[in-house]
């Protein structure tokens, strides 16, 4: 008395990563961060031109980049030359040059955000959040980015 056990049907729909690349993408070249920059600036969208730039100057890993506030890049009404922030990774503070053009481009969203020096540079658009997320928010901006392309 042997009971059959019915096979799964086998699924039709493809796996979500069927002909993407997957794995570690290839660096950007500085004609790809200039496209980019350009493309940021025509488009008015200062707060994505300051994390940019930022983010490209100060070589931080993304956590420590939205975890930034006011204070660690601006003394008064004057953005900082250098800009230090301890790792949340590990636990050591590390010091980065800001650009002129970085400068610039947090002092155009300062201005325009009015953020004051105890708040976080790249506040949350949507969320109850204090800060912007690693996950979402700049992964939306990086993927709306790359399909205008």
């Amino acid at each position: 008395m042997h009971t059959a056990i019915p096979s799964p049907a086998p699924s039709r729909q493809a796996p979500w990563n069927k002909g993407r690349l997957t794995g570690q993408k290839r660096p950007l070249k500085p004609k790809d961060v200039w496209a980019i920059r350009v493309r940021l600036q025509l488009e008015g969208r200062k707060r994505d031109l300051a994390l940019f730039n930022l983010a490209i100057d100060s070589k931080l890993r993304g956590c420590d980049l939205l975890r930034l506030q006011v204070h660690d890049v601006r003394a008064g009404v004057k953005v900082r030359d250098r800009g230090t922030v301890i790792q949340q990774k590990t636990g050591r503070p590390v010091q980065f040059e800001i650009t002129a053009q970085t400068r610039s481009s947090i002092q155009d969203w300062l201005s325009e955000s009015e953020l004051r020096n105890g708040g976080y540079l790249f506040p949350s658009r949507f969320r109850a959040q204090p800060h912007l997320s690693n996950d979402s928010e700049i992964a939306n901006s990086a993927f709306e980015l790359r399909m205008s392309e």
